[in-house]
């Protein structure tokens, strides 16, 4: 078996993220890391909150708190929610960790004693409104390279291009909305990230198996205008990691800290750590370093398409340039937006279902199934009320939850909570079996190529074979004539409910474990063989019909809550 790496883009600690978020980069992770780990790999899968920067700062005095009480109480917030959707993190860490201070300060060290690190005397936009520079996240404007009006002080969201605040046409401070900035100078470490263009060039070619979304993001920040750009990496800021040289203070940068995206990636690392001190695990370097037996290590990073750039770019530049034996990512999954019912979602404005309302709406494997089922793999996708309800409605209830229902209380109606005896299998059922095998084997060919939508397509298809055969040989008829051959019909498709479950459990680990439970089955294990599976529940195994596995959503809340989630905040 396999050891493997899983990360997810780390959120923000500003408050609490939407579906979108969610289904872009945490989620997916999820559902792969729950596979691995069903097939018998050993998995590490880590996620952290990302605590700095000017947003953090703002958020906290906006609430009225200390940033750092801030930020511990809305890890806990984010920890709770992630929770509720059953996100298996074997740790969330936080990067504001001790850990994740003194390993970017090592890493920034390391690069300095490579050459990679030079000082830059700039100007740098600053706020009269605000008194104070302005990040360039907090600067939008006008992009000179497409016209977009909303583009930010580092990148425009709508071209991907990089940008420089001075570049944006009509600049103004998203704090105060003031548009009376200027420009002042102030010294900051740059990463010389142009020296090595060449090697992240050839590191990237040699990735024959990425995601197009993920290679061609990459390629165009490489090759676009002037290539590979060397990088701020310090910030005038108060809430952060202090600038030092490993563990000596740099001369002259007294006052400043790490910019946000130098240190968020490399929390990855140090959440492992955090996992070893959290009495979690014992040994992180076996998964990081390559020296202490990564190098079997398969890692596998996902994330949004606006999270690309640094992480097939700048992060890359940060573990090469360290010259030390760091593992470098095997497997960038990239996603493109989700969007909400015609529009965006927004924070701001309220507009689009967040996590905890989500939750206190229906419980997650609803929302679970849907998002997966719909991830914007390969193009943008739309979240709308009635594609949720006749996912809901069709996929999860009409077919797997019927199909449990009606076998289970078939079978206690006409014999008993328990596994009936009698009958042999014929050719029907053989068929039903090997077109189940080749089912399963397609859904984990999509799973291992991390085909989301394919395997969530293949998944609803082997489902869709038990509710066929059950109209077709019609137990509850065969029962009048033929009590025997309908005990061996329903003793099949009780243990075909068993096996969706085991199946199903990486997308709808809740209803998979209740549906476990009424089989009495708990600890059943992947059906590699699933003729073998398929005959797992002897005759006379007792069993409890399961509840409602999945309700369906009516008109009516559907309607509610597409008015309720339209937009109304401020």
């Amino acid at each position: 078996m396999a050891r493997h790496l899983i990360t997810s883009a780390i959120p923000y600690i500003n408050g609490i993220k939407h579906l979108g978020n969610l289904v872009g980069s945490q989620l997916p992770a999820d559902l792969y890391a729950r596979y691995l780990r069903a097939r018998g790999h050993e998995v590490l899968f880590l996620c952290s909150t990302d605590e700095h920067g000017t947003p953090a700062e703002l958020a906290a005095k906006k609430a009225g708190k200390p940033v750092a009480d801030y930020c511990a109480e809305m890890h806990d917030v984010q920890a709770e929610i992630a929770n509720g959707f059953r996100l298996s993190f074997d740790h969330f860490g936080r990067s504001s960790s001790s850990q994740n201070h003194k390993l970017t300060q090592h890493f920034a060290g390391a690069l300095n004693a490579q050459g990679l690190i030079r000082e830059v005397c700039e100007t740098q936009m600053y706020s009269h409104a605000d008194g104070r520079f302005l990040p360039d996240r907090y600067i939008e404007g006008t992009c000179p390279n497409c016209g977009f009006d909303s583009a930010r002080g580092d990148q425009c969201d709508n071209c991907t291009k990089q940008l420089d605040p001075v570049d944006l046409i009509n600049p103004h401070s998203t704090i105060s909305g003031s548009t009376d900035l200027e420009m002042r100078e102030t010294k900051h470490l740059y990463l010389r990230q142009s020296q090595m263009k060449d090697q992240i060039e050839a590191w990237i070619d040699s990735k024959a198996d990425w995601p197009i979304l993920t290679t061609s993001i990459a390629k165009k920040w490489l090759n676009d205008g002037d290539g590979l750009q060397d990088r701020g990496i310090t910030r005038d800021l108060d809430w952060g990691i202090p600038v030092m040289d490993g563990d000596t203070p740099w001369p002259g940068m007294e006052g400043k800290v790490f910019y946000v995206w130098f240190d968020a990636p490399i929390e990855y690392i140090a959440c492992a750590q955090e996992w070893v001190e959290a009495g979690k695990g014992d040994d992180w370097a076996r998964w990081w370093r390559t020296d202490k037996g990564a190098d079997d290590v398969r890692y596998t990073q996902f994330m949004g398409k606006d999270n690309v750039p640094f992480h097939t770019l700048s992060f890359p530049c940060t573990i090469l340039g360290s010259g030390e034996p760091w593992k470098l990512v095997d497997y960038i999954k990239s996603f493109n937006y989700l969007n909400y019912d015609g529009g965006q979602f927004s924070t701001s404005r309220g507009r689009g279902v967040f996590m905890d309302q989500a939750l206190e709406i229906l419980p997650a494997d609803y929302w679970r199934w849907w998002l997966l089922s719909h991830v914007p793999e390969t193009s943008d996708s739309e979240f709308t009320w009635e594609s949720f309800q006749t996912g809901v409605n069709k996929d999860l209830a009409d077919v797997l939850g019927n199909f449990a229902s009606r076998v289970t209380k078939f079978c206690r109606s006409k014999f008993s909570e328990a596994v009936p005896e009698g009958g042999v299998r014929g050719e029907r059922e053989a068929q039903l079996v090997a077109d189940l095998t080749a089912k399963i084997r397609e859904y984990e060919g999509h799973m291992e190529a991390i085909e989301i939508r394919k395997a969530a397509t293949a998944l609803r298809a082997a489902w869709v074979m038990g509710n066929e055969y059950l109209q077709e040989v019609a137990p509850w008829s065969t029962f009048k004539t033929d009590p025997e051959q309908a005990a061996m019909q329903i003793r099949l498709a009780l243990n075909m409910i068993r096996l969706y479950a085991v199946i199903s459990a990486p997308f709808i680990p809740d209803a998979a474990a209740e549906l476990l439970e009424a089989m009495h089955a708990e600890g059943a294990e992947w059906p590699e063989d699933v003729a073998a599976a398929l005959e797992i529940l002897p005759e006379g195994h007792a069993f409890t019909v399961p509840e409602v596995t999945f309700r369906k959503i009516t008109d009516a809340e559907r309607e509610e809550w597409a008015e309720r989630f339209a937009g109304t905040r401020d």
